[in-house]
């Protein structure tokens, strides 16, 4: 039986296979069918009903971060030991990684397997990509506990400013705000051109919510709650 970080980095990595072959099957199968009349409303809501059921699923043991840029924001913010970093990391990668091979096995005729492109400039991408992920990690930083997500209202509020975020941003850049769920696709379909602003802008706009949430929130709330208030096994 897992104990400890080992535990966690299970759920990480079961959490974050969920939301990766939910969220992107659902892209994926979009494409294919060419419903080009509400393709993206459906997207949103798979998408936003994927992190509601990593959550309830992962939130409990590891916290749910299913993202490394939200594992980076919680470190940042000083509420994650850093022995805990990489497992989280390692194992949101390689539960993507999986997810995305079985659905290149499901869906081979798919070309890029819901990768995340930019439909304009990259650099138009990586402020949109910044800017989501820090209204995301300010959310996240709010309704979680420690370095937990955990409870209806966690999973409610996150999936919900995903959905919104996706409907105002996924048609130009894709909407990700998770190195995890862009890398692994890219890498299975091997469209790796656009790959590196999906890697950067998350943790930067992550980084930035922590620095917002200390001028938004009283002295000793949210980012300034000390490690020792993380929920341990």
């Amino acid at each position: 039986m897992l104990k400890g970080t080992a535990r966690e980095a299970a759920g990480e990595f079961f959490g974050t296979f969920i939301l990766i072959a939910f969220g992107v099957g659902v892209v994926a199968q979009t494409v294919l069918s060419k419903q080009a009349n509400g393709s993206y409303l459906g997207i949103n809501i798979g998408w936003a009903l994927g992190v509601m059921l990593g959550i309830y699923t992962a939130g409990g043991v590891s916290g749910a971060h299913l993202n490394p840029a939200v594992t980076l924001g919680f470190w940042t913010a000083r509420r994650l030991p850093s022995r805990d970093v990489a497992p989280y990391i390692i194992s949101q990668v390689a539960g993507a990684l999986i997810a995305s091979g079985l659905l290149r096995l499901l869906f081979p005729e798919s070309k890029f397997l819901g990768a995340t492109l930019p439909a304009g400039s990259d650099l138009q991408s990586f402020i949109l990509e910044f800017i989501l992920t820090f209204v995301l990690m300010l959310t996240i930083l709010n309704v979680s506990t420690g370095a937990k997500e955990k409870g209806i209202t966690a999973g409610i509020a996150v999936g919900s400013v995903i959905a919104l975020e996706a409907l105002f941003a996924g048609p130009i850049c894709g909407a990700s705000m998770n190195p995890a769920r862009s890398l692994a696709p890219a890498l299975v379909s091997m469209h790796l051109d656009h790959l590196w602003l999906y890697l950067v802008a998350p943790p930067l706009g992550a980084a930035a919510a922590m620095f917002a949430c200390r001028c938004i929130r009283e002295p000793g709330c949210c980012c300034a709650a000390p490690t020792e208030t993380v929920s341990q096994p």
